[in-house]
């Protein structure tokens, strides 16, 4: 009896260990970003912001696909980032330092100094200086699979042999030590690239420490002054090495962007980036017999559109999708054949990007959308030409009196899963201080577009076919579910939604 008795009591003991334990390992993890322009005086015209703005989106986008036709057998992450910030500690240190938040790469690395960066004189300071490498970082070995992802998948056989491993050890796998590291790497961005050295170390994190995390430590780059978190689908991603830990934390991820719109006050808010943030039954879309119109448009608004994510065995870290066509007031702009699918040369899709500023457009259905843009708005407003150069953006409209602008639509793959931006992320409006024309003349009132020209067709093959900028996300959580392979957006008030997961 007494022998049952405690069994019973051992057995109900570790039964509540077990479920304290899944309850407590299913809570979200919530973190800071930070805009980069908040760590500034942003003193800069709004005529500055959208020409910078614009020339780096429009860069990095440009930069991707020409460096794809010079070297074919290298796929290139569109760009490191340039928005917003992410702080990480590694190692020993306690100390975090910033990286940029990435969705368009695989790779978390850090400067390490001594650093040196090649081509960085036009570029942001760093927020947090470049750290000599922890004590209690390790090399990471060439036989390790982290060092192969990082060499675009070279065999470990071919490292071991740059590492000056024995043949005998090769062939009987026993140079899995730090005598025999992984080689240097070089990794290229669409406009900047790096040679480092892979490490392993803690990563730490509020309330979560992950032990053997594998980072790129930096010492020499081009045009890359500040690390990067890679948060894209690739082995060496933040949420891939997050789910072999945690795979809670790791398997699904939203960030909510604060709509700015440039403002100096609205871009020092943090922003919202959710690990572990898993979508329930109630926040999707809201199913079609619901007879109360107003309480089922009200749904709609906060629950979650959803559209699946495209593979790429080209790009395998884009998180690409299939857009449809856009919407301009009433009229629907089919997309070209480019946008809706990958093709076979890992070519096509919009990629739901976190590092570029602005969403660029394959020309053609760039124009398409222009033209009836400018149809209804160009009608009643004079066209501001000479802004458009200074801005780089178009069109751009002077504004004499209360605009109507059409309501503008993104229509992606799936049942319903259509996006009704709202007005601030698409036509930016502000007062032109004088930069684009006479000292003397008087202020006005001007309002842009915020899409951009990607390119022709022709110059895009091979690549992505469009990108879904963070200046579009703003105002929505946007939450990538890689279990179920998806993205979905729902519309926030992303400062309220950080005031209220930072109480809880």
């Amino acid at each position: 009896m007494n022998t049952c008795l405690i069994f019973f009591l051992f057995y109900t003991t570790i039964l509540n260990y077990c479920l304290y334990f899944s309850v407590s390992s299913s809570t979200p993890l919530l973190l800071h970003l930070s805009h980069s322009l908040s760590t500034s005086e942003h003193s800069s015209s709004p005529l500055h912001l959208l020409k910078s703005s614009s020339s780096r989106s429009s860069s990095r986008f440009r930069r991707h696909h020409h460096k794809h036709h010079q070297k074919q057998q290298l796929s290139l992450p569109i760009s490191s980032g340039s928005d917003y910030l992410l702080s990480l500690s590694v190692g020993s240190s306690s100390s975090a330092v910033s990286l940029y938040l990435d969705t368009g790469s695989d790779l978390v690395w850090f400067p390490c100094r001594p650093f040196t960066c090649i081509l960085c004189e036009s570029k942001p300071i760093p927020p947090s200086p470049p750290s000599p490498i922890s004590s209690s970082s390790i090399t990471v070995p060439c036989s390790s699979p982290s060092c192969s992802a990082a060499h675009s998948s070279l065999p470990s056989s071919d490292l071991c042999a740059i590492s000056n491993c024995p043949l005998d050890f090769i062939e009987t796998g026993d140079c899995n030590t730090s005598s025999y590291p992984c080689p240097p790497f070089y990794y290229a961005y669409g406009d900047g690239s790096l040679v480092a050295k892979l490490y392993s170390d803690s990563l730490s994190l509020p309330s979560v420490s992950v032990s053997n995390f594998t980072f790129g430590c930096a010492h020499t780059t081009l045009a890359e002054p500040i690390g990067v978190a890679g948060f894209g689908r690739g082995r060496l991603s933040l949420p891939a090495q997050l789910s072999v830990h945690s795979p809670h934390l790791g398997n699904s991820f939203s960030y909510c962007l604060v709509s700015h719109s440039f403002d100096s006050e609205r871009v020092r808010r943090p922003s919202p980036l959710i690990l572990g943030r898993f979508v329930d039954e109630k926040e999707k879309r809201v199913a079609d017999h619901d007879d109360d119109e107003m309480k089922k448009e009200k749904k709609k608004k906060n629950e979650f559109v959803f559209t699946e994510l495209l593979k790429n065995p080209k790009h395998p870290y884009f998180y690409s999708v299939s857009l449809q066509g856009i919407s301009i007031g009433k009229r629907n702009i089919p997309t070209p054949a480019m946008l809706r699918r990958i093709d076979k040369n890992g070519g096509g899709g919009i990629v739901v990007d976190s590092g570029t500023t602005f969403t660029m457009l394959p020309a053609k259905f760039y124009n398409a959308v222009v033209e009836e843009f400018d149809s209804r708005v160009g009608r009643v407003h004079e066209r501001a030409d000479r802004v458009e150069p200074s801005s780089g953006m178009s069109p751009c409209y002077y504004l004499n009196q209360t605009v109507k602008v059409p309501a503008l639509v993104l229509h992606f793959a799936g049942n319903g899963s259509s996006v009704t931006l709202p007005r601030r992320n698409y036509f930016y409006e502000f007062m032109d201080g004088g930069d684009g024309g006479d000292k003397g003349e008087k202020k006005r009132k001007i309002g842009c577009l915020m899409l951009m020209n990607g390119g022709d067709e022709s110059e895009l093959r091979g690549g992505t076919g469009a990108i879904l900028g963070n200046y579009q996300q703003q105002g929505f959580e946007v939450v990538y579910d890689l279990l179920n392979r998806r993205v979905g957006f729902a519309k926030r008030k992303c400062a309220s939604l950080w005031d209220t997961l930072n109480q809880d």
